[in-house]
């Protein structure tokens, strides 16, 4: 029950982050407003690790991509010790 706990939890981190990602591709959203802000500081905060260590590469900022791989192995990392111990 817990694992699956969890795994939800990412699933929520995941698509803040693509939400975010691809509303910066679009200039009509303004992010200063409403719930848009909220998204946005959530994934400032979650990125802010990644942003530190892994610079854009020209305008390309691939921060996001790590992100996603290294979220994505944590979950499975952390879903399989929960599902061992029968949580």
């Amino acid at each position: 029950m817990l694992s699956l706990l969890v795994s939800c939890f990412f699933r929520a981190i995941y698509l803040i982050i693509l939400i975010v990602v691809l509303l910066s591709w679009v200039p009509i959203f303004d992010i200063r407003k409403e719930p848009i802000a909220t998204l946005v500081k959530i994934y400032m905060t979650i990125m802010a690790p990644f942003k530190a260590i892994i610079p854009p590469i020209g305008m390309i900022d691939i921060s996001p991509i790590v992100a996603f791989i290294l979220l994505q192995i944590a979950e499975q990392i952390i879903v399989r010790a929960l599902s061992s111990f029968g949580l």
